[in-house]
């Protein structure tokens, strides 16, 4: 993040370099860096002449090559960017030639999602030297919630912790994705609002009763009557709730779990972090520890595995998702 502040800061002081290799995994970086370079170099009248989209899938290095040392017309410089560059993996190399010397009067801008090259290699060094390459990294997912807290304090919105990690379980690390959602949020609440589950459930569809953090923290109070209640409801929306991520977050939860009971220092204070949990629901892992001793954490990890394993196909004879709910609920409780 500090690292993509510096770039666009000093683009917008004038330190523009002629070339940027933006690459990763992950692309919401490399995406937002080369938007603010396609419209923030050039004026809106030099784009028409002097700016350049290419997609690695449609050219070759050498059409790269050849668009980039082209003269602009009535303007300083002219911007190339490469889409989808890492189509060109296999001689991205042959622009070794051109780094070592690049035009002055062009910002060539590669895309190279996904993936990163090798910085032992030759390219990778000139590439550095005569320009920035800028590696977009998967954030963590105990890193997320900040991540979108960042994001939203920025546009002058605050979130809710259950909010906020419901969308990380939901959604995941793909900040792409998040982002979308949070823009719709933006769209529909005035600037200071304070984003809640409600919004979550209305306006982008997980509902703050029956989703996976509900299930969890009725499996961890022991509560059979709303966790088989949950899993009814999921098994008559299998498309909203796949069997194969409710099997996945359950037994993600029992792990997390174990991991609480082996810890020696059960300060709350390192807990959530040593075992990788969101510290807003660090108390339904406390009242889990209590109902769940250790040995019997450990045999419900282990036949959450088989129903995981029937719930991707395998050995279940094509038991409904409704059966096998049941059965993981079962397993846990008895």
């Amino acid at each position: 993040m500090d690292e993509v502040v510096k770039i666009v800061n000093d683009i917008k002081a004038g330190n523009i370099k002629p070339i940027y290799f933006l690459m990763g995994e992950e692309p919401y970086y490399i995406d937002k860096l080369s938007e603010y370079i396609e419209q923030n170099v050039l004026s809106e009248e030099e784009k028409g002449f002097n700016q350049t989209v290419l997609y690695g899938r449609d050219v070759s290095v050498e059409d790269i090559v050849s668009t980039a040392k082209r003269y602009p017309m009535m303007a300083d410089r002219q911007v190339v960017i490469v889409k989808e560059a890492q189509d060109l993996s296999r001689t991205i190399d042959k622009i070794e030639s051109y780094v070592n010397n690049p035009m002055e009067t062009t910002v060539l801008v590669f895309c190279y999602k996904y993936k990163t090259l090798d910085k032992r290699k030759k390219v990778t060094k000139l590439l550095a030297q005569n320009g920035i390459v800028y590696e977009s990294k998967k954030l963590y997912e105990n890193q997320v919630g900040d991540w979108i807290k960042r994001i939203l304090a920025g546009k002058k919105y605050t979130i809710d912790p259950k909010a906020n990690a419901m969308l990380v379980e939901f959604l995941g690390t793909d900040l792409s994705k998040i982002n979308n959602e949070l823009e719709k949020l933006q769209i529909i609440l005035p600037q200071g609002t304070m984003i809640t589950p409600q919004h979550i459930e209305e306006n982008i569809g997980f509902s703050k009763d029956y989703n996976v953090f509900e299930l969890r923290k009725a499996i961890g109070e022991r509560n059979q009557l709303k966790a088989y209640k949950i899993a009814e409801n999921f098994a008559h929306n299998p498309k909203e709730y796949p069997l194969v991520m409710t099997t996945g977050l359950v037994f993600g939860f029992f792990v997390q779990l174990l991991k609480y009971h082996g810890l020696k220092d059960k300060n709350p204070k390192n807990v959530a972090s040593a075992i990788g949990v969101n510290p807003y629901f660090l108390k339904e892992y406390d009242l889990a520890l209590k109902n769940y001793p250790m040995r019997k954490v450990s045999q419900i990890v282990g036949a959450l595995r088989d129903v995981d394993v029937k719930s991707k196909g395998v050995g279940a004879n094509a038991l409904p998702q409704s059966d096998l709910l049941k059965e993981m609920l079962y397993k846990i409780f008895n």
